[in-house]
């Protein structure tokens, strides 16, 4: 292959390469600003007076619609069917996520709610955290979500309280009712929350709800986008080197050796 041939050959392969990483980065970027415009939604969303059980809406497709509203619900809870979620953090303490039905009173539907996080008895891991179940109706606030992302677990999920990962298709068999498709965040109490400056102690039931906070995710995508800006920097900054300044330097260097 000739010098030129050659010299072309890199050319288009750099600017390929450049393109494409610029493209990747720009991408990431646009992925930024919907995640950015989702968040928003879900912000505004959140913001809206809370719903009622009557306006829960049954249908999976149609439920969505109502993710991350707040809701305030009535109803007396199945405690016979807790699950506990194993290998769940709270504020760096590794313990149960603490899920509960909870049987609706205004409709015979029955919802999974979050309830809160229990600590684990380091030294007997069967042992349940001291949850304190309320028999008669009770009321809450919480927010609508899906249900608990998936821990990875070494074998099937058990039938007994305590599981890796809840598997609501297999629980609805057990209830006496249908089963919505969505579960509540519960929210701690107004008037359980301590005042600035106050030390916190756990609710009566003796679950914590310090929730983490809804994260967009911008940053990742940002720090995507810069990798692939800097990668398609640098390969336009070693292609400029290796065909322009460094042919120009060993140029002037053999004249003035000649």
């Amino acid at each position: 292959m000739s010098p030129r041939a050659r010299a072309w050959v890199i050319g288009l392969a750099t600017l390929s390469a450049v393109l494409l990483t610029a493209r990747l980065g720009v991408w990431q970027l646009d992925r930024a600003a919907q995640k950015a415009a989702l968040h928003s939604a879900v912000l505004e969303r959140a913001q809206l007076p809370p719903l009622r059980a009557e306006a829960l809406l049954a249908a999976p497709g149609e439920a969505e619609t109502q993710l991350h509203r707040l809701v305030r619900l009535r109803g007396r809870w199945l405690s016979e069917h807790t699950v506990y979620l194993d290998n769940r953090p709270m504020n760096g303490r590794v313990g149960f996520f603490v899920v509960t039905p909870l049987q609706l009173s205004e409709r015979p539907d029955i919802i999974l709610v979050q309830r809160g996080w229990g600590p684990r008895d380091a030294r007997d891991r069967s042992r349940l955290p001291q949850v304190q179940t309320p028999t008669g109706e009770v009321e809450l606030l919480g927010r609508l979500t899906v249900a608990p992302s998936r821990a990875y677990e070494f074998s099937a999920a058990g039938e007994g309280p305590i599981r890796q990962n809840l598997d609501p298709a297999s629980l609805v068999k057990a209830l006496p009712a249908p089963l919505l498709p969505l579960t509540v965040l519960q929210l701690p109490d107004a008037d359980a929350t301590p005042a600035a400056g106050a030390a916190s102690s756990p609710p009566a039931d003796g679950l914590w709800r310090d929730w983490p906070a809804q994260d967009a995710g911008l940053q990742k995508h940002h720090g995507y986008a810069f990798q692939w800006f800097a990668l398609s920097a640098l390969l336009l900054g070693l292609y400029v080197w290796f065909q322009t300044i460094r042919p120009r330097i060993r140029s002037r260097r053999s004249e003035h050796s000649a």
